[in-house]
C-alpha cells in the first residue's frame, strides 16, 4: 500500500508540475527562461540568494533555460529548502525524491485561475474570444497563408536566433566542412558549446593595472583564486564564469569538457594548460557574461625572460572568441613594451571589440590627467596604426570612494558618467554576441 500510495502521489505531483510549468512558460516553447523563473520561483518566498542556487542546481547542463525535467528538479529543491534542509550541490542526491512533496507557492492558485482566462492552456480548451483552438488555428492560417506557405523549422526546435544558427550549422555546413576537410586546413569544426557559450569579456594590460580588481568591482565580491597586489599576482589565464558552487577547475579538465568552449586551447600544449584554470561561482552577472582574466603583460627586464607557452597566440585565440576586449592602462604605466605591442598587434581583425580603460585615474590631479590622456592616445596611435580614435573610458574601477581632493567635483562627475557608459557597453554585450555569431557563421 505504501508503494502504491507513493506512486500515486508522485504521479499527482508530476501532473501538478506540468500544470505549473505550462503557466510559468510565458512563450509556450517548452523552455523556462531566467525571467520566467524569477517570477515563478519568487512565489516560494525564499531568499533571492537561495533561489539563484536553485537555478544553478537545476540547470546542470548550463543551457540558460529549464526544460520540464529541470523544472521538476527545481521544485524539489525548493520543497526541501522549505522543509528546513541546507542547500548544496548534492541536495537532491542525498534525498528520497519519491517522498518530496510539491512546494508551497503563495498565491499560485489565484494566479492560475486568472491566468487561464484569456491565455493558452495546456490542453487549449479555454481562449479569450470563446472560440476553439481549431477555429483560431484555421483563422491564423488564412491570415498568413500567402506570406508563409510553409515553415522550414518548427517553433519548438528554434526558440532563438542562436538555436537556429546551431541547427543550420549542424545540418547544412558541418557536413560540408567534414567532406572537404575544412577543419584540417582553416579552423576546427564548431561544437554545440561554441554556440551555447555565454558572451566573454577579456581584460588585457600590464601587471598591476587593476584587471582582477576590475572584475571584483563588477561582481562586488572576489572570485575563487583571485589574488590582488602591487606585484604580478595573476600568473595564469583565469576564466571566471557562473557555477553551482565556488570552485577552481584546472585547465587540463576544462578543455576536455564537452559543455565548455575551450577545447581549441589544447593546441598550445601542456605548458599553457598548467597556466590555465576556470573559476566558477554563483553570481547573477556571471549568468550572462564570462570574464577572462589574463597575466600581466611583461615590460622592462622581465620581458627578456621567455614564457613557457605562446602568450601572444593564446591572447589571439581568446580575442577571436571574446565579444569585448578591455585594454587597461595605469597613469604611471603608459609605456607599451615589446610584448604588449605584439599582443595589441595580434588583436587586428578584432578592433571593433577593443575598448581602452584608463584605470586608477584618481591617483593624479586634473591637470596631470589631461597630460596622461594625451600621452596615452599618442602611444596607442603608434601601435594601432589606425586613423580612428578608440573609445577610452576614464575612471577608477575599484571599491574605494573617489577622492575629490585631487580631482574636485568635476572629476568625480566625469568618473561616474564614464563608469555608466562602460556599464552600458557591458549590458549590450549579449546582443552583440548574437550579431557576432550570425556574422561569423
Amino acid at each position: 500500500m505504501d508503494i502504491l500510495s507513493s506512486r500515486s502521489n508522485t504521479k499527482q505531483d508530476e501532473e501538478k508540475y506540468r500544470h505549473w510549468f505550462d503557466y510559468a512558460d510565458a512563450d509556450g516553447d517548452g523552455r523556462l527562461t531566467g525571467d520566467d523563473a524569477v517570477k515563478f520561483f519568487s512565489l516560494s518566498q525564499l531568499p533571492r540568494a537561495e533561489l539563484k542556487q536553485v537555478w544553478a542546481i537545476a540547470d546542470v547542463k548550463r543551457q540558460g533555460f529549464l526544460g520540464f525535467k529541470e523544472f521538476v528538479s527545481a521544485m524539489q529543491v525548493i520543497s526541501l529548502l522549505q522543509s528546513g534542509n541546507d542547500i548544496g550541490p548534492d541536495i537532491l542526491k542525498n534525498a528520497d525524491l519519491e517522498k518530496i512533496g510539491a512546494p508551497t507557492m503563495v498565491g499560485l492558485v489565484e494566479l492560475l485561475s486568472k491566468g487561464l482566462r484569456g491565455s493558452k492552456s495546456s490542453n487549449g480548451s479555454i481562449h479569450s474570444n470563446g472560440s476553439s483552438p481549431q477555429q483560431q488555428a484555421s483563422q491564423t492560417s488564412q491570415w498568413f497563408r500567402e506570406k508563409t506557405p510553409r515553415r522550414s523549422l518548427s517553433s519548438v526546435s528554434v526558440t532563438s536566433i542562436v538555436d537556429g544558427l546551431k541547427k543550420l550549422y549542424i545540418e547544412k555546413l558541418k557536413p560540408l566542412e567534414v567532406t572537404y576537410r575544412f577543419n584540417d586546413f582553416v579552423s576546427p569544426t564548431l561544437t554545440e558549446s561554441d554556440f551555447d557559450a555565454k558572451p566573454q569579456v577579456m581584460l588585457l594590460g600590464q601587471y598591476s593595472t587593476g584587471k582582477t580588481t576590475f572584475i571584483k568591482h563588477l561582481l562586488r565580491t572576489s572570485y575563487p583564486g583571485a589574488h590582488i597586489g602591487p606585484e604580478p599576482t595573476t600568473d595564469r589565464f583565469v576564466v571566471v564564469m557562473g557555477g553551482a558552487d565556488e570552485r577552481n577547475v584546472p585547465g587540463n579538465t576544462i578543455v576536455v569538457q564537452a559543455d565548455m568552449p575551450f577545447s581549441g586551447l589544447t593546441r598550445f600544449g601542456q605548458a599553457f594548460l598548467a597556466k590555465f584554470e576556470c573559476s566558477q561561482m554563483p553570481h547573477p552577472l556571471l549568468d550572462h557574461i564570462t570574464f577572462v582574466d589574463t597575466p600581466g603583460v611583461l615590460s622592462g627586464e622581465k620581458q627578456r625572460t621567455q614564457r613557457s607557452y605562446d602568450f601572444t597566440g593564446v591572447t589571439e585565440w581568446f580575442a577571436s572568441k571574446c565579444d569585448l576586449i578591455l585594454l587597461l592602462f595605469d597613469p604611471h604605466k603608459l609605456d607599451i613594451s615589446d610584448e604588449f605591442k605584439r599582443v595589441i598587434t595580434s588583436l587586428r581583425g578584432n578592433t571593433d571589440k577593443i575598448r581602452i580603460v584608463l584605470n586608477k585615474a584618481d591617483q593624479v590631479d586634473t591637470q596631470q590627467l589631461m597630460r596622461v590622456y594625451g600621452a596615452l592616445m599618442w602611444s596607442l596611435g603608434k601601435v594601432l596604426n589606425t586613423p580612428e580614435v578608440m573609445r577610452v573610458y576614464i575612471g577608477s574601477f575599484n571599491d574605494r570612494p573617489i577622492d575629490e581632493t585631487k580631482l574636485g567635483p568635476i572629476g568625480k562627475d566625469l568618473f561616474e558618467r564614464e563608469q555608466e557608459d562602460l556599464l552600458s557597453d557591458l549590458k549590450d554585450i549579449p546582443r552583440k554576441a548574437c550579431d557576432r555569431k550570425s556574422t561569423s557563421l
